[in-house]
């Protein structure tokens, strides 16, 4: 397998299976995990002690960058963790923070560390898109808060307002003087402390408050430094966007700046028209060394890569490393990322991939060299046990180690069924050998195990290399698609256009796709276009933009019925 250029220093990729005689194959890099701190803010202590004047965050502020120094984030922490502790917070009673990423923010959640208090990020759109807060008064109840922060009590009243009756809630940041209260707090906070609650998409039901202990947090950021060898010697500048509130920007890039003594630009913009210009300019002036986005952000990022020579200059000018996860990317968006850095520096510029998940920290795999196929993502790292167990042609990963969640807060019932009977933690995602003879080229993702069913004829639909393939057939017209046919004659598809188009257009790709097909597993003649675009409310698209399945076609279940009705009806587009 090629190796990246630009002089990348990486991690072992190599791997050891166990092949089991019932079929299962167990992968294990023979690598020893590194030594890690029982607590992230050790690594924080110790950038301060060593670069103090170093930049850790830095947000535009009325068109400059306000910057917060590693010594200034240290002392400001033990200040919050102060007036936190008088408080009496506790698990039993964490602090919420209803906001998005910003330098309080931050502070406060380095400020509840050093006090050992857990804290619970929130997403926005809970509070500032829903019309009815269901999700927002379950994690309440859930987590019986003690004290909720919200940069816009404004912004926030409403939701606030709905499910925080009788709780604290403060705008500004809580600060009193440190003394012995928080040197013995921090003392006490050690590997199973819990770190912070964060919450799952709630695709199949209301959010889980995944637990996240120190020692997940520690020793995924230990897997993650040696894998990205290279921050030893240049520690990593983000403009990132990505929220706190998931577990790819919160725990994978929050955690990897301090761990490693890195700067981390806030950048207030997001893959979406009207916001995307903010990210660009952002780009324009800071260069990265590391660069993660989800494949949509890719996708929006890229006609201004294309017409903007600034901006790619800039951009690429000392990227190491771009990196994606979250979703599987368009094979042509992958492509042409690769060829505008090739174009632009005269020299390839890897373009990587992981995957995990809340309850993994969330990097348990990666794809640690360049390959055509992007759906590769890569082998486990040390540290990282992964049982593979045959599924219908493919398998299903299962994975244990020190990063693992113990579990959800508060809901046994749930942390049961999430483990097996050898302590692996189901990851509910499927994959294939990229050789089944060397376990090292990496392992394909092949989707989601609750997405695939069953045509009536007994064939099974795998849903993420059908809807992987869709997309990719009809690029750029589709933003995504849902694929109908549990225990139907054959599958069909909603459509959830990206751009205004001729019906005649997608009429013609429906049928160069259909004719193309190997099979009725993934030939695909009849479809619908959506005028209307996914509910968050109805649980139709996770707030980070990815689509439920299961919750569209509920949803649009006469939609669905009319995809198979005879004869067609006009919405029908029927090759």
């Amino acid at each position: 397998m090629s190796r990246p250029t630009r002089g990348v220093r990486l991690g072992p990729t190599d791997v050891r299976a166990e092949r089991r005689p019932d079929g299962a194959v167990v992968l294990r890099s023979p690598h020893a995990l590194g030594p890690y701190p029982a607590k992230l803010t050790e690594r924080l202590e110790h950038w301060a002690a060593r670069s103090p004047d170093r930049v850790l965050f830095a947000q535009r502020s009325n068109g400059s960058w306000r910057r917060l120094t590693y010594g200034e984030a240290r002392d400001k922490a033990k200040r919050i963790a102060a007036a936190l502790l008088a408080r009496g917070l506790s698990a039993e009673r964490p602090l919420v923070v209803l906001s998005g990423n910003d330098i309080e923010h931050a502070l406060l959640h380095l400020g509840a560390m050093y006090a050992g208090i857990p804290y619970a990020p929130v997403s926005p759109a809970y509070s500032l898109l829903s019309t009815d807060f269901a999700k927002l008064r379950a994690i309440f109840q859930l987590l019986t808060p003690g004290l909720v922060f919200s940069a816009d009590p404004i912004q926030y009243q409403k939701a606030i307002e709905a499910v925080a009756g009788g709780i604290e809630v403060i705008r500004a940041l809580p600060e009193a003087e440190p003394g012995r209260a928080v040197d013995e707090a921090h003392a006490r906070v050690g590997p199973d402390t819990i770190a912070k609650f964060l919450f799952t998409s709630g695709s199949t039901g209301q959010p889980k408050a995944v637990i996240n202990t120190q020692r997940m947090w520690c020793s995924n950021q230990q897997m993650i430094a040696t894998m990205f060898a290279f921050f030893a010697e240049e520690p990593p500048v983000l403009v990132d966007w990505a929220p706190w509130h998931h577990t790819a920007a919160g725990n994978h890039d929050f955690g990897l700046v301090i761990y490693n003594g890195g700067s981390y630009y806030i950048d207030e913009g997001k893959p979406l028209p009207g916001a995307i210009e903010a990210t660009v300019r952002n780009l324009r002036e800071i260069a990265p060394t590391w660069y993660f986005n989800v494949p949509k952000g890719y996708e929006a990022l890229l006609p201004y890569l294309r017409s903007d020579s600034q901006l790619r200059k800039n951009f690429f000018s000392r990227l190491r490393l771009l990196w994606f996860a979250g979703a599987g990317i368009a094979q042509h968006v992958y492509d042409e990322i690769r060829r505008l850095a090739q174009e632009t520096c005269g020299e390839a510029i890897p373009f990587l991939t992981g995957l995990g998940s809340t309850e993994t920290a969330p990097y348990t795999m990666g794809r640690m060299w360049e390959t055509g196929d992007a759906s590769n993502m890569g082998v486990p790292p040390p540290g990282v046990e992964m049982k593979l167990v045959p599924l219908e042609g493919k398998y299903e990963a299962r994975v244990r180690g020190p990063h693992i969640t113990p579990g959800y807060w508060r809901q046994p019932e749930l942390t049961a069924r999430a483990f097996d009977e050898e302590g692996y933690y189901r990851l509910g995602d499927s994959f294939a050998f990229a050789d089944p003879n060397d376990p090292g080229k990496g392992l394909l993702f092949r989707g989601r195990i609750s997405e695939d069913f069953k045509l009536a004829t007994g064939t099974w639909v795998h849903v993420g290399a059908l809807r992987a393939a869709f997309i990719e057939h009809f690029a750029p017209h589709v933003r995504d698609v849902v694929i109908a046919g549990d225990r139907r004659s054959e599958p069909a598809a909603l459509i959830f256009v990206a751009e205004k188009a001729d019906p005649r257009i997608f009429l013609e790709r429906l049928k160069s796709f259909a004719a193309k097909s190997t099979g009725s597993s993934n030939c695909i003649r009849r479809a619908i276009l959506l005028e209307e675009p996914p509910s968050l409310d109805a649980g139709e698209m996770t707030d980070k933009g990815s689509i439920n399945q299961r919750a569209v076609l509920e949803r649009r279940a006469a939609l669905v019925e009319e995809l198979y009705r005879d004869p067609p009806g006009d919405k029908v587009l029927c090759a």
